[in-house]
């Protein structure tokens, strides 16, 4: 890990000492792809401006699917760093580059996943039934619950859930968007979150009830 902090923020910090160095650019101007290009052709203030934009919401992505601020401060870490190696993986005619950057952080989740089983699925059988169907958002359980509690459920969903929550209701995708990004049929995205949805409102129903006893 700290030799990824280390590649990362050299890459940065040359990117800063350019922008001392000459006129400043307004990279936030320039189209991703752009910024790709130039950083190709070794302009780091080019990739440090795609870091400051998207890093936050890879970020994002990554703490709600595991739920652990650290493995997702690494992981995201990770997907920069392979950024940094893998620029010209990003091909613009085939979607656009925060697409691509939560594919990336998906490929290396499971990677992680497939070492790490502290990510224990959330069992469908286990819960009673919603009275509801599930027909409850996501955004309206956040509203009433600690988001930290939010986050462990989420995180104990079923991946394929899981992700249809994330994107969906957490990062305000459109379904098109959810589907593209997976690589999936619109209707599946459909019934992912449908299903997500009614597990965590299962899972907070049984939570509730169980106060009361």
């Amino acid at each position: 890990m700290a030799g990824k902090e280390a590649e990362i923020s050299g890459t940065l910090s040359a990117g800063a000492r350019n922008s001392s160095e000459r006129h400043m650019v307004d990279h936030e101007a320039i189209p991703d792809r752009d910024l790709l290009q130039r950083f190709c052709g070794g302009d780091r203030e080019a990739f440090t401006a795609l870091y400051r934009a998207h890093f936050p919401a890879v970020f994002r992505f990554v703490l709600y699917m595991t739920g652990d601020r650290m493995c997702a401060g690494e992981i995201t870490q990770d997907v920069f760093v392979w950024l940094v190696h893998h620029p010209g993986d990003f091909d613009p005619q085939r979607g656009e580059l925060p697409a691509f950057l939560g594919g990336v952080a998906r490929k290396l989740l499971h990677r992680r996943q497939q070492v790490d089983r502290r990510w224990l699925p959330l069992e469908e059988a286990a819960l009673p039934k919603a009275e509801d169907g599930g027909a409850v958002l996501v955004a309206g359980i956040e509203m009433r619950q600690d988001v930290e509690e939010l986050r462990r459920a989420i995180a104990a969903l079923p991946e394929r859930y899981r992700e249809a929550v994330v994107l969906c209701d957490l990062q305000e995708k459109s379904y098109q968007q959810a589907a593209d990004e997976l690589g999936c049929a619109l209707g599946t995205v459909r019934s992912r979150l449908h299903r997500a949805r009614e597990l965590l409102v299962r899972k907070f129903q049984w939570k509730k009830e169980g106060q009361r006893c």
